[in-house]
């Protein structure tokens, strides 16, 4: 991988908050990718009674390991769907790392783009409840060494983005180049703020789509109220030009700072296994606004890839397809 660290000046104006606000026309989209910039796991999943508390030592009823990451499960959340999904991530040149490779070309994302690092993969250790509650624990590994030297090094290929998607498992100095970058260049960036961290207002003010959970959203507002419409406003007061509340069961709140909002409900599902979930949203909503539909009509497409993933175990192997997407939405009219 050949490493170019320049760096520009980041400019932004009224047109290109415009541009990025709205979904590009289908026509004109197809032939760009969605770009996942984020991080690579291998999920270690223990299945139990009940979530422990601190001190507590539980019996697990099942264990089971699965690809996972929330950069990309998002990539494979898009990919499966069909969409054409270029990654840029690190992997670790441990067993781990071959195996999260192969998975994700199986899964129809374009690897060319993540590098080798020395060392190990990035890990999670999740527990899962009988109610489909989960707790997380995330190692970094080499996702930690994802900086913005990688992002120079695939300028090109950021730049040719229909959109791109970052979390925050990966270094912040690189979440902030990358904020830069998609301004400068006019290319929607939705954020995942999980987990959960200060970010600066500059990225904030440069994200198109800022996804937080309930959780995230309460800490990003400092409001932990249960009223969407205020948070939201909270959230644009912190720098933030769109919003996409993600409430679990309650569904979606939606929202422009110019003013529009909606709710968009949560399909009714019996939840087995939530991991994963927030990443099947995100990863959907791109591929809806890369085909043309609004941003209400992504995020209730969004909404039946979300139910559909939280109906079974694990996160990359819950994401489901385009045509499974189309049956449950038929028999959910």
């Amino acid at each position: 991988m050949h490493e170019d660290s320049r760096g520009n000046e980041c400019s932004w104006s009224i047109a290109a908050l415009a541009f990025m606000l709205f979904p590009v026309e289908a026509a004109s989209s197809v032939s760009k990718p969605i770009v996942v910039v984020g991080s690579i796991n291998l999920d270690l999943v223990a299945v139990t009674t009940k979530i422990p508390a601190v001190g507590e030592t539980v019996l697990g009823t099942d264990f089971q390991t699965h690809p996972g990451g929330k950069g990309a499960n998002q990539a494979v959340a898009a990919a499966r769907l069909g969409y054409p999904v270029q990654m840029i991530g690190r992997l670790g040149d441990d067993a781990f790392g071959a195996q999260l490779r192969a998975n994700l070309e199986r899964a129809g994302v374009g690897t060319e783009r993540i590098a080798t690092s020395e060392g190990s993969s990035g890990v999670a250790l999740i527990e899962v409840s009988s109610k489909g509650e989960n707790s997380i624990v995330v190692v970094p590994g080499a996702n930690a060494r994802l900086t913005p030297q990688d992002l120079a090094a695939n300028l090109r290929l950021i730049r040719q983005a229909g959109v791109v998607l970052v979390q925050l498992e990966i270094p912040l100095e690189t979440v902030e180049q990358l904020a830069e970058i998609c301004a400068r260049e006019k290319v929607p960036l939705i954020l995942d703020p999980a987990p959960a961290n200060d970010l600066p207002r500059n990225v904030l003010e440069r994200t198109t789509w800022f996804t937080p959970n309930e959780s995230e959203a309460a800490f990003y507002a400092g409001d932990e109220s249960d009223d969407s419409k205020k948070v939201a406003e909270a959230l644009f007061d912190k720098g933030c030009s769109g919003v996409l509340l993600k409430m679990g069961s309650r569904g979606v709140y939606l929202a422009h700072e110019r003013g529009e909002s909606e709710a968009v409900p949560a399909f009714s599902v019996t939840a087995v296994d939530s991991t994963g979930a927030g990443d099947a949203f995100n990863g959907a909503f791109a591929v809806g606004l890369m085909q043309g539909k609004s941003p209400r009509d992504s995020a209730q497409f969004a909404a039946a890839v979300a139910a559909i993933s939280v109906t079974r175990e694990g996160a990359q192997p819950s994401m489901p397809t385009m045509a499974e997407v189309e049956a449950f939405l038929k028999d959910h009219s």
